[in-house]
């Protein structure tokens, strides 16, 4: 779904030389920290959305960390590697030895044997398999306890989301799936904003600007109230919620200047000139639909592309505080900040895990509704009936998300004080496989028959 970004906005007579911005410049090369701070997100046993910052000032934490995990891993998978293979068949095999005797995953179950991401994926009708490949090392987990790669810190993919892309496409089922997440401000908070802007002063000495500045974010966001959180096609108390849930929330705050760009970009806070009353942004991540590639007999598939974009669009608040299409097309500066952030994705997912957690997400879900449309299951012989089941393996062991603080910002520019505010990611899978956007290759077809085999009959993984 779609995330909200909605402005009040105060055209002031001039009484004085006003601030250009209160944020402060990009520095190229600045850095207060060795190591930057590293992010996630939790909810309290009320569904509260709160956000955590870890920082390591000198990277000590991390060093010991890296260190630790080179000692715990066994050597073989803690190596890097151009293209790991990873069969589904055998790994479900070795996952339902190790419930069946009351044991927990190994990690190198757990992390997929260090995959960072998808790039191919095979069916194999003769021998009954369907191999995952992609580029692997090993692991560790960062001061938010993120699995991420020892050497490039990209997040590894996660056998539980794994399973929840193949329930969100579960075999023999019809239905479209549509996977997403959204936080809304609810009606009556909107409602409340309209109050509020009409009570807004119009002219506010500069000597008064800070105090002044300060009481009406507050009021803003006060009028808000929570924003709704809400997950579609998957179980909200997944981690795989956890990540859409997050990429939407950050994506908001760097929007509106209260957290930093993570790489030189232009944010909707820096390209705003102007507003209109009454108008929301909106901006959702989508994954972008010509990323998949597949050979002639349908029994490879490739992923290519950075696989996330992000889509704008504007809508109006009536005085109920719902939403209906607005009659204007999106402002520049909604337009630049979805197109830098769509031009820059790659370069944003380097420092900003989340981010490459999300385009983890959709390739799974593009593998999965691949799978499905192409009945892997039925030629492979095998119906993943353990990773489908939540009463053999449990992924639902997080709380129910429910609320998110609304995110309030408030700058100057020239005499005009803005006050942005903001709560999606939308991914319907079926869409890149659509015949206008799937491409054939018919080189996967001989790729697929070339790929080395394991050598032990019990192996899940090699190189």
């Amino acid at each position: 779904m779609r995330a909200l970004i909605f402005l009040v906005v105060l055209n002031l007579c001039s009484l004085g030389r006003a601030q250009q911005d209160v944020l402060p410049p990009a520095k190229n090369g600045a850095a207060t920290t060795v190591q930057l701070p590293t992010f996630g997100i939790s909810f309290d046993a009320d569904g509260v959305l709160e956000l955590k910052t870890f920082s390591d000032p000198t990277g000590a934490l991390t060093q010991q960390r890296l260190a630790a995990a080179r000692v715990r891993l066994a050597h073989p998978v803690a190596q890097a590697s151009r293209l790991r293979k990873v069969s589904l068949v055998r790994l479900e095999k070795a996952l339902r030895a190790r419930l069946d005797a009351r044991q927990e995953p190994t990690e190198e179950m757990s992390k997929l044997a260090g995959l960072l991401q998808v790039e191919a994926i095979y069916c194999y009708p003769d021998r009954g398999d369907v191999v995952l490949v992609g580029p692997a090392e090993g692991w560790m987990e960062d001061l938010s306890g993120r699995t991420v790669g020892m050497r490039t810190r990209r997040p590894t993919l996660l056998l539980e989301d794994l399973a929840v892309a193949l329930r969100a496409y579960p075999p023999g089922s019809q239905q479209r799936g549509f996977v997403g997440c959204t936080i809304n401000p609810r009606p009556e908070g909107l409602a409340r904003l309209r109050q509020v802007q009409q009570q807004i002063p119009r002219t506010i000495p500069v000597a008064q600007r800070g105090p002044v500045t300060a009481e009406i974010a507050r009021r803003v966001q006060a009028s808000l109230g929570m924003a709704e959180v809400q997950v579609f096609g998957v179980s909200e108390r997944t981690h795989f919620a956890r990540v859409m849930i997050e990429a939407d929330y950050r994506m908001k705050r760097i929007a509106i200047g209260v957290e930093p760009a993570p790489v030189p970009m232009t944010t909707f806070a820096a390209a705003l000139t102007s507003a209109r009353h009454g108008v929301l942004q909106r901006w959702w991540f989508t994954p972008a639909y010509d990323c998949a590639q597949a050979s002639p007999d349908r029994l490879a598939m490739k992923l290519v592309g950075q696989g996330v974009q992000l889509q704008t669009e504007d809508k109006a608040i009536l005085p109920s505080g719902m939403l209906q299409q607005a009659a204007t097309k999106p402002g520049k500066a909604t337009l630049a900040y979805a197109h830098s952030f769509t031009r820059q994705y790659e370069q944003i997912a380097a420092v900003r895990p989340c981010y490459a957690q999300l385009r983890q997400l959709a390739d799974l879900l593009i593998v999965a509704a691949f799978m499905r449309k192409h009945d892997w299951y039925g030629q492979a012989n095998w119906n993943a009936d353990l990773l489908l089941d939540e009463r053999q393996y449990v992924l639902e062991r997080l709380e129910n998300p429910v609320d998110a603080p609304v995110v309030v910002n408030a700058f100057w520019k020239r005499n005009r004080m803005f006050t942005p505010a903001g709560g999606g990611v939308s991914i319907e899978a079926e869409l890149a496989l659509a015949s206008e956007t799937l491409r054939n290759a018919e080189e996967l077809q001989e790729l697929r028959e070339n790929l080395p085999q394991a050598e032990g009959a019990q192996s899940w993984w090699w190189d």
